[in-house]
C-alpha cells in the first residue's frame, strides 16, 4: 500500500494525471474549428490508406491471422477481402493496413532539438480505435467520434513532443510505442471512462507499448501501428472492466518517459494539452508520397528539376543528395530490392520521381522497383552527409540535390523547407481527394468516393457514425 500511495501522489503523477483529466473533461464544444477541419482531412486520408494498405501482403497475412483467431464479430476489417472480428483485432488489422504504405500523416515539432517529422504518425491509432469501438458500442454520434479522435491524437502528440529525443535515437518507433496511448485515449473517451479508470488505461498501455526501428523497411514496421491500435483498445477495455495498473505510469523513475527516453520536458505536457491542439500548431503533414516525410522535400526537388529541364532517365549521368543525419540515418538503404526497402532508400525515391514524375501506388510495387530502368538509375544516385546542413539543426527538413547531366551540365538546388503536404504548404482538398482516389481506385466506385467525401465533411452532423462506417463496408 505504501508504494501505491507514492505512485498516486501529484508530485509523481503530473503527466499521467494531466492526460487523464484532459481526456475526461474534453467536450466537442471545446474543439477549435481549425482542429475539426484538419481532423476531417486526416480521417479522409486515413480511411483511404486503410483501403490502400489492405492490398498489401503484410495486411493480408495479418487479416488471415485475425480471422483464424475468431471470436465475436464486433467490427469490420475494411478494404480488400474484408471480414469481421472482435474490436481489438479489427483495429489491429486496420491499423496495420493504414501504415502498410507508409503514406499516413506525420506529426511535426517546432522544437529544434526534436527530430523534425519523426515524432509519430498520429492519425492511425486513434482513428482505427474510434472506428472499431464505434461499431462495438453502436449509436456513436459524429461529434463523439471527432471528440474521441482528437483526444487520442492530442495526447499521443503531446507525449511524443514531451519525451526526450533519446526515445527515438535509442531505436524506439514512436508510432508504435506512443501510438498505443493515442488509441487508448480515443477508446477511453468513447467508452466514457472516468478519470481514475483513464489513469489505469494509461498504466496498462504503458506496459503494452512497443516497436523498434530495426524493423524499418520490413512488414513489421506497419505491424507496430496495428499493435498500437489493438493494445491501446485492449488497455481501455481492461480498465473499463476494473483491471488496474499503476496510476502514474508516465512519470517517475520507472515510468514511461524515464524508461524509454531518459525523461521528458514537463512543460510540453502538463498544462499544454489542447493549448494549442497539436493538430493545429505546429500541425500535421499529410503526405503526397508513400514514404517517410523526411524524403519529401528532396523528392519534390528532383521532380522540379526533372520537369523544368524535361529530363529523361538517360539524361542523368549521376546525382548526389547532401543531407544531415536526421535524414540519412533512418533513410538508410543504398539500394532497394522490394517496395518496403524502397520507402527507406533515397536513391530509389529520387529515381522513381525522375522516371515517373510522381510516386504513388504504381511506383511502390515489386515490378517497378526491380525494373531495369529503375535499378539502373538508382545505382547512379547516392547520398552524402553534409556537416554544414547538420549544423543548421533538425527543426526543418534540409537537403541539397546535385545532378550531373550527360551533356556536361550540373544542376544544383536546395530543397524547399516549405514542402508539399506540410502546414506551410498543405495539400489542397482536390489533391487530398485525388490521393484518396489513387488509394481506393480498385476498391471503390467514383460514386462511393464522392459520397464518402461529403459524409466526412459533415461528420459532426451525424447522429450515428454507423452510417459512415456502413459506406466503407459496402
Amino acid at each position: 500500500m505504501k508504494e501505491r500511495r507514492c505512485c498516486m501522489s501529484h508530485e509523481t503523477t503530473g503527466a499521467t494525471e494531466s492526460a487523464a483529466e484532459f481526456v475526461y473533461r474534453l467536450r466537442f464544444d471545446h474543439l477549435p474549428e481549425d482542429a475539426l477541419r484538419i481532423a476531417k482531412r486526416c480521417i479522409l486520408d486515413g480511411v483511404g490508406l486503410i483501403f490502400a494498405g489492405s492490398l498489401q501482403k503484410c495486411t493480408e497475412i495479418v487479416r488471415r491471422h485475425a480471422l483464424a483467431i475468431g471470436g465475436a464479430k464486433e467490427a469490420t476489417l475494411f478494404g480488400k477481402n474484408g471480414g469481421m472480428a472482435p474490436a481489438p483485432l479489427a483495429a489491429f488489422v486496420n491499423g496495420t493496413a493504414g501504415h502498410a504504405m507508409d503514406w499516413d500523416d506525420t506529426q511535426l515539432s517546432a522544437t529544434p532539438d526534436r527530430i523534425y517529422g519523426l515524432l509519430t504518425h498520429p492519425t492511425m491509432p486513434p482513428l482505427t480505435a474510434c472506428m472499431a469501438v464505434s461499431e462495438k458500442l453502436g449509436k456513436v454520434s459524429g461529434k463523439a467520434f471527432l471528440t474521441a479522435f482528437l483526444a487520442g491524437f492530442e495526447v499521443e502528440c503531446k507525449i511524443a513532443e514531451a519525451v526526450y529525443p533519446e526515445h527515438y535515437k535509442r531505436g524506439f518507433h514512436s508510432s508504435g510505442t506512443i501510438g498505443t496511448f493515442g488509441a487508448a485515449m480515443a477508446a477511453a473517451k468513447l467508452m466514457a471512462l472516468d478519470v481514475e479508470k483513464i489513469r489505469h488505461v494509461i498504466g496498462i498501455a504503458a506496459s503494452m507499448s512497443s516497436g523498434i526501428r530495426v524493423n524499418f523497411g520490413t512488414m513489421t514496421k506497419p505491424l507496430h501501428v496495428g499493435r498500437a491500435s489493438q493494445n491501446g483498445m485492449t488497455a481501455a477495455f481492461l480498465a473499463g472492466d476494473g483491471f488496474e495498473a499503476n496510476t502514474g505510469a508516465l512519470d517517475g523513475p520507472w515510468g514511461f518517459f524515464q524508461v524509454t527516453g531518459g525523461g521528458f520536458d514537463p512543460e510540453k505536457m502538463i498544462g499544454a494539452l489542447g493549448r494549442p491542439f497539436n493538430i493545429v500548431s505546429p500541425g500535421v503533414s499529410i503526405k503526397p508520397y508513400p514514404c517517410g516525410v523526411l524524403t519529401h522535400p528532396s523528392m519534390d526537388t528532383m521532380l522540379a528539376l526533372v520537369t523544368e529541364n524535361d529530363l529523361r532517365p538517360d539524361d542523368i549521368e549521376g546525382a548526389v543528395l547532401y543531407a544531415g543525419s536526421n535524414i540519412l540515418k533512418p533513410i538508410r538503404y543504398e539500394t532497394a530490392h522490394d517496395e518496403l526497402e524502397a520507402k527507406f532508400c533515397m536513391p530509389f525515391l529520387l529515381a522513381a520521381v525522375a522516371i515517373s514524375r510522381k510516386a504513388g501506388m504504381r511506383e511502390f510495387t515489386p515490378e517497378f522497383v526491380n525494373s531495369a530502368v529503375t535499378q539502373g538509375l538508382m545505382r547512379r544516385i547516392r547520398t552524402e552527409f553534409d556537416p554544414q546542413i547538420e549544423a543548421r539543426g533538425w527543426d526543418k527538413i534540409r537537403s541539397r540535390l546535385e545532378i550531373k547531366l550527360a551533356d556536361g551540365r550540373t544542376l544544383i538546388r536546395e530543397a524547399d523547407e516549405r514542402y508539399r503536404g506540410g502546414p506551410e504548404n498543405p495539400l489542397s482538398d482536390a489533391e487530398l481527394q485525388a490521393k484518396f482516389s489513387d488509394c481506393t481506385d480498385s476498391l471503390l466506385s467514383e460514386k462511393s468516393r464522392k459520397k464518402i467525401f461529403q459524409t466526412i465533411s459533415d461528420l459532426d452532423r451525424l447522429d450515428d457514425v454507423g452510417e459512415f462506417l456502413s459506406m466503407l463496408r459496402s
